[in-house]
């Protein structure tokens, strides 16, 4: 019986946790947001205010308006991750119950409800792309994207298994100014910062938040 699967499975295992150890010891000394997927580390240099940081205090809010009290759209640590996938991903917005959140460590992606994603100007692929096949292959049952850059955004569901491994079967796209469902919640886009706005011209005409 060959042992090759195995080597590759320990030499994957390791270089994960060099990764891994390599982001603990730089302790939030560069900018941006660090991530781990199977191609390796993935450097996001999001700005810390403007556009991205509004989008997703409006929809934290709004989210949290329509949500019953014991669920939050968290925002802050920790990661979630699957070491055995060799995936360590942080969303801007992650829908969980806050029982949930008591472990230490990382998240478990299967305990979400959803994570949610404002693209980065700087690097959108990372998460139209990147993150549309690590999501599923952690577990989270639904991801949602809105695109500053386009106004344009999309809700992805139903994982399932393909030869490449588990991947969102349904995607739903929306144009800012329509009301998005996320879940069993439905909110509104209107108002959405997009990139270029002014936070005077992102917020004036919403009712919502």
């Amino acid at each position: 019986m060959s042992i090759v699967p195995d080597n590759a499975r320990r030499d994957a295992h390791h270089l994960y946790r060099a990764m891994r150890e390599f982001l603990e010891s730089m302790d939030d000394t560069l900018p941006g947001k660090f991530e781990i997927t199977r191609e390796g580390i993935v450097h996001d240099m999001m700005a810390p205010v403007g556009p991205h940081e509004l989008a997703t205090l409006h929809l934290r809010r709004r989210l949290e308006k329509v949500m019953p009290e014991e669920l939050v759209a968290h925002t802050g640590t920790p990661d979630v991750e699957a070491e055995s996938e060799g995936i360590m991903r942080h969303p801007d917005v992650m829908v969980i119950a806050m029982a949930d959140m008591d472990v230490p460590g990382s998240i478990d992606g299967r305990t979400l409800i959803a994570a949610i994603e404002v693209v980065s100007r700087s690097n959108p692929e990372n998460d139209w792309v990147g993150k549309t096949r690590d999501y599923p292959c952690l577990g989270i049952p639904i991801y949602a994207i809105f695109d500053p850059r386009t106004a344009t955004g999309a809700v992805l569901s139903d994982i399932h298994p393909t030869p490449s491994g588990p991947r969102y079967a349904t995607r739903k796209d929306f144009l800012y100014g329509e009301d998005v469902t996320i879940a069993d919640w439905t909110i509104s886009t209107v108002g959405l910062p997009r990139y270029g706005d002014t936070p005077t011209d992102s917020t004036a005409t919403d009712p919502s938040s």
